[in-house]
């Protein structure tokens, strides 16, 4: 992707993620954390810095936050550009690290020790293994994990058109495909999180948070759409003409379409002793 359109596409989404990300899993999380010492947070993926800004201000303060994320340029805009940048998140006792890694290397990734491991928009991007290794990880350690909006597979547009069902199959085709750990889990990701955690003795809560697209929100829409049709191009090459005239209509028709989005957050919290 881009970094511009990537950039981009992150800003327009974080309204609609921080809407649609359930209250009750942070207040559970505040619960298990220590307040009697600064917090250490691990996020990633953490791109732009949004799952920072949600959840920052939700937790005891004060918090040491550590931003992981391949693409540099992307964390400069998260505004942590040097060790221990403040950080705007509605609260002056939260700073934040940029730390460039590779995520497929976890738990090598981590820079260091931490209280809590939280991702937003990636667990449908990583493989089983991957998910197993959080999950040992953070089971041998004792640490919780809140990994928030995690794709489902629900896409439902209204008004619907016939190509709908076309575009819906070659996405979700394209979501557990080749990713860059691997064979991605796509919809499957929220459920083999709560089974590997599980597994291992934690207590595991997951919740929706479904997007609910209006009118309001048609530039969102319009980069939600064009992704949905490069995901189906690069599945049905051959059908390029229906889905050129899919994106067509549906681009004409965001001011007035509603669009919803599945999404589950998952918080898993180990068993101690």
């Amino acid at each position: 992707m881009p970094e511009q359109f990537a950039a981009d596409w992150l800003a327009l989404r974080e309204p609609a993620d921080h809407a649609a990300r359930p209250d009750q899993l942070a207040r559970r999380l505040a619960e298990e954390l220590p307040a009697t010492r600064p917090l250490r947070i691990a996020d990633l993926g953490a791109g732009a810095g949004s799952n920072l800004r949600y959840l920052a201000p939700r937790l005891p303060h004060p918090q040491q936050w550590w931003l992981i994320d391949h693409d540099h340029g992307l964390l400069t805009r998260a505004g942590a550009t040097e060790p221990g940048s403040a950080i705007a998140c509605g609260a002056a006792s939260v700073t934040a690290t940029p730390h460039s890694a590779d995520l497929a290397d976890f738990p090598a990734c981590l820079p260091a020790a931490v209280d809590l491991i939280t991702a937003s928009a990636l667990l449908d991007l990583v493989t089983n293994d991957w998910i197993e290794r959080l999950a040992d990880y953070c089971t041998a350690q004792g640490l919780p994990a809140l990994l928030a909006l995690s794709f489902d597979g629900c896409m439902t547009l209204s008004p619907a058109l016939p190509d709908d069902t076309l575009i819906k199959a070659a996405v979700l085709d394209h979501q557990r495909g080749e990713k860059d750990m691997g064979r991605a889990l796509g919809p499957e990701a929220a459920a083999a999180a709560d089974t590997a955690f599980s597994r291992r003795g934690a207590t595991v809560i997951r919740r929706r948070s479904d997007w609910h697209l209006t009118p309001a929100q048609a530039p969102l829409q319009r980069l939600l759409l064009q992704g949905w049709h490069e995901a189906a191009m690069a599945r049905e090459p051959g059908e390029r003409e229906r889905l050129d005239a899919w994106l067509g209509a549906r681009l004409t028709a965001v001011d007035h379409s509603h669009v919803r989005v599945g999404h589950e957050d998952v918080l898993a919290v180990p068993c101690r002793g």
